[in-house]
Formats: C-alpha cells, structure tokens, sequence
C-alpha cells in the first residue's frame, strides 16, 4: 500500500511538473511576441517631403534614413524633395531599419525655345541640348518659307515640356501643294499655317480621345501625300 502511495504522489508530482512547465512556455511565448510586436513600428510616408523633414518623421518612428545616390526624374516631386521610399509607407518593420529613400531630381520639361524660322537641323540640335524631343513633324510646301525652315510649333516658346512638335516647310512643287502628315500635330498651329497658304481648311469633327490631349489632330482628309489645291477643301478630325 505504501508503495503504491508512493507511486501516485509521484505521478501527481510529475503532472504537476508539466503543467507548470506548459504555462511557463505559454506565458513565454506571449510575452516574446508582445516584445517583438513592442520593437514594430509602422514606416512613415516621407515620399514629397524634404530630407530634413523626413529625418525628423524617421526619427520619431524609431527609423533611420538612408538617402540613396540615384536622383530619379519626377513631374510630381519637386527637385530636392524625396521622390521614393523603401520600405514603402504604412509596412510594419522592426525599430532602427533603415528606410532608403531616393532624392528627386525634378522634371525632366524644359523652357521651349523659339525654333520657328530655325532649319529643321538647327531646331533639332537646340532641342536636343535643351533636353527636349522633336516629336509629331508635319511637313508642307511653300514658296514663302526657306526649305527645311521651321514655320510652325505646337508649344510656345517660354512653356514648359519634354517634347515639341513642328511643322517644317519642304520647299514647293510645280503644281500646287502635298498634303502633310498631320496626324498628331497641333490643329491651331496647322490651320494658321495651311490657311496662310490660301487652302480650304476646316475642322469637321472633336471628339475625345484616352490619353491625348485638346486640340490634337486625330483625322485629315486627304490623306498625306496626296496633292492638294486652294479650291479642295480640306478636313480635320481633332480631338476634344
């Protein structure tokens, strides 16, 4: 009997162990995840913000900031500012992670120069050292304009842009006149200039088009190529 008693007192002893032991490791476990949780803090947004804002933001945070060599472009963040973050805003992280954020460098537009009269290599070289693009050419043909002279641009000189389109003067034809590519072209500079030229010019139709803006020559009837003269008339689809 007495041995048997010895036995249970042993058993009972060695549950009482156990159980003691399993709510240690529970209570453990939850007190390390309330730890690590307490070392989490969500990243701030310093995207658009200047660098030393940003330090202070990271700073309070528990962060620190890392500013990357690459300067990217941006037409939304102004040079200076911060244009990008890694980790991104609202991702939880460990306090004293390093956020690595990129500078901007600000617009890649630049001031549009006055290329009208310019030839049609001199407007492109002046372009390219001002960091612009000659985009959307359209050509015609007169006896008014020096060949290969720029007569037409569709920004204004002063604007701001990445790109500008032109219209370029290929000299004239003895009969009449080519119609020009002038798909993509601004309508308002190629009326002025189509209509200058004593042709019938009208826009027929505006309707909008994704992605493009007002103004925009979708259509033109005849095609490009195609000889016209003042007495064919001469349609234009733009968009609105």
């Amino acid at each position: 009997m007495a041995r048997n008693r010895r036995v249970r007192n042993v058993g009972r002893l060695i549950i009482l162990i156990t159980a003691l032991a399993a709510t240690y490791g529970v209570f453990a476990v939850a007190a390390m995840r309330v730890a690590l949780r307490a070392r989490e803090v969500p990243v701030p947004k310093v995207v658009g913000l200047e660098f030393s804002e940003a330090g202070v933001a990271m700073e309070a945070a528990g962060l620190t900031l890392k500013v990357d060599d690459d300067h990217p472009f941006s037409d939304t963040v102004a040079a200076g500012r911060i244009a990008a973050q890694d980790p991104a805003a609202g991702l939880v992280v460990r306090r004293g992670r390093g956020v690595r954020v990129w500078m901007s460098a600000g617009s890649r537009s630049s001031v549009v120069p006055t290329l009208v009269g310019e030839s049609e290599r001199s407007a492109q070289a002046r372009s390219s050292q001002d960091g612009l693009e000659i985009s959307a050419a359209a050509d015609i043909r007169s006896s008014d304009f020096p060949a290969d002279a720029v007569v037409a641009q569709d920004s204004p000189p002063g604007s701001r842009a990445a790109r500008v389109g032109v219209v370029v003067n290929r000299g004239e034809r003895a009969a009449g006149y080519v119609m020009p590519d002038l798909i993509g072209a601004s309508s308002e500079a190629s009326l002025d200039v189509l209509r200058s030229r004593g042709l019938r010019v009208s826009v027929v139709a505006q309707q909008p088009y994704p992605g493009v803006p007002s103004g925009i020559i979708l259509r033109q009837s005849p095609a490009a190529g195609f000889q016209v003269t003042p007495d064919e008339p001469i349609s234009l689809e733009i968009s609105r």
